[in-house]
């Protein structure tokens, strides 16, 4: 599996005009296990998205799909930027499937 967490940055009092756009382009993208929206407690304008796919490949071809390019149209100026990203290899957990580590 492949799995991205980062945090995103609205412009001021626009996060949750944004959590919209994302939340309205997280149907159906194929080797999409787990994508998940949150609000940071400690910061107004700072959201969170953690995603978990089959594998890099899916995730990148997502970004393709014509809703996630209107979306990303959307979104665009109300981002403020991208503060943090991180890749990780998920191996499993609640909703997921397991995964045979090495």
């Amino acid at each position: 599996m492949y799995g991205l967490i980062g945090k995103m940055r609205a412009t001021r009092g626009q996060r949750d005009a944004m959590m919209d756009v994302l939340l309205a382009s997280t149907g159906a993208m194929p080797g999409c296990l787990n994508y998940i929206i949150a609000t940071d407690p400690a910061d107004a304008d700072a959201i969170w998205v953690t995603e978990v796919w089959t594998d890099q490949a899916s995730h990148k071809a997502s970004l393709q799909l014509p809703e996630v390019q209107a979306a990303i149209a959307k979104a665009r100026p109300i981002i403020a930027g991208f503060e943090f990203q991180v890749e990780t290899q998920p191996v499993g957990g609640f909703g997921l499937p397991a995964v045979k580590t090495d």
